[in-house]
């Protein structure tokens, strides 16, 4: 059976993008790297202060 005529075939392109992983978490970087930053100071002050 051929697909009915009120539906538009979908073309090669269409048919080979998936939604990217990076694209989808890209919109939240502003917000995530400060943060994840001032961790991985407050973690690397804390072990240079504990190992002293």
């Amino acid at each position: 059976m051929s697909s009915p005529s009120n539906q538009p075939t979908p073309t090669s392109t269409e048919l080979a993008h998936e939604p990217d992983v990076v694209e989808s978490i890209a919109h939240a970087a502003p917000m995530i790297l400060p943060i994840v930053g001032g961790v991985l100071m407050f973690l690397l002050a804390f072990i240079a202060v504990f190992m002293a």
